[in-house]
């Protein structure tokens, strides 16, 4: 091996182990235990892992075919993994959804039957014309999906907050690999081939490199706390954690927790129980209760419309209300109604 595949093998390869090891950091021992995180750290095993097959076999094409073979299967799992820590990011996901689960142990499920029945060391033609293929087909959608998950910080037009710069430079990052792989592929050169391995070393270095540079990493999560001033917030700020609130009670629904405190709805926009009172009384003109009673009271308000099969006291229990008289003087207060005479209303114009 000459002087120049030397550093060619050092540089590329050099990126596949600092990859891993930043992987196994993510995952088994950063302080920071969120879900993204330890999704980020399984992408950087897989990428490692595909990334150290594609070195190996550019330095030598009689490389076991089992190895060719498990580099794929890591490839297989680059794209929901990305696609994951992307969801996990934005939408403030704590805990593994199970449906997440199922796609990774069906994939899991899926490749190892294809292995075990089809190896590519006696089936190389099954695998070069098909399986393959399928491969990067299976990673391309879950990039595409990564990237529309995408379009609403990418309408903020570069306005972004450090951990919105972070998730995209993480999926720019795959999907350039991706590309450089699919080139390779479709090239079918053998100087193509290695270029994925390049990519991954300049594109890792470089974050390191900008992560060194910053100093301060703490930012880098959507989960990280948000320090807000004690004065009013700006227009712009205001309108992002209103945008946050209104998930986590429009599609999370947590004014139905009877046991709701400013402190729970606080830890999950990751500020102080004392900045979110701050903020509802400046922003939005109402105290925490307040806040979330009109939720509650809007959500009976849908359900007494309907023809419900519960009582109207069932339905102010569902909503989140502790008690049947604090339902009734509540909606009496925001309605000028009582719930039964608000249903009746509703009932008439039906």
């Amino acid at each position: 091996m000459g002087l120049g595949s030397q550093v060619l093998f050092f540089f590329s390869a050099l990126g596949a182990f600092n990859g891993l090891l930043l992987g196994i950091y993510f995952l088994f021992f950063s302080s920071k235990k969120y879900l993204s995180n330890y999704l980020l750290g399984a992408l950087l095993i897989v990428l490692s892992i595909r990334i150290g097959k594609s070195v190996a076999f550019f330095f030598n094409y009689d490389l076991p075919k089992i190895y060719l073979q498990l580099g794929l299967t890591a490839c297989f799992f680059i794209g929901p993994f990305l696609f994951f820590y992307i969801k996990s990011e934005i939408g403030k996901i704590k805990k593994m959804p199970k449906f997440w689960n199922v796609q990774l142990a069906s994939w899991f499920i899926l490749i190892l039957a294809i292995g075990l029945i089809y190896p590519y060391h006696n089936f190389p033609y099954y695998w070069g014309n098909y399986i393959i293929p399928a491969i990067y087909v299976q990673w391309g959608i879950y990039v595409g999906f990564g990237g529309l998950s995408l379009i609403n910080i990418l309408k903020k037009k570069g306005k972004w907050e450090p951990y919105e710069k972070s998730i995209l430079s993480i999926w720019l990052a795959v999907t350039v690999l991706y590309a450089a792989y699919v080139w390779a592929i479709v090239g079918r050169t053998r100087g193509s081939y290695i270029l994925g391995a390049i990519c991954f070393s300049i594109l890792l270095y470089g974050i390191l490199f900008v992560l060194l540079y910053r100093k301060k990493t703490s930012d880098l999560s959507s989960f990280a706390p948000k320090k807000y001033s004690d004065k009013k917030l700006n227009p712009e700020d205001a309108s992002l954690l209103i945008s946050k609130l209104k998930m986590l009670m429009e599609e999370r629904h947590l004014f139905k927790n009877p046991n709701l405190k400013v402190n729970d709805l606080a830890k999950e926009l990751n500020i102080s129980s004392h900045q979110l009172s701050q903020f509802l009384n400046d922003n939005l003109g109402k105290n925490f209760t307040l806040f979330v009673n009109e939720y509650r009271i809007n959500e009976a308000c849908k359900a007494l419309s309907k023809k419900s099969k519960l009582t109207i006291e069932a339905i102010g229990e569902d909503v989140g209300f502790n008690s049947k008289s604090t339902f009734f003087s509540t909606f009496k207060k925001l309605k000028n109604l009582t719930p039964s005479a608000y249903q009746q209303a509703k009932s008439t114009d039906l």
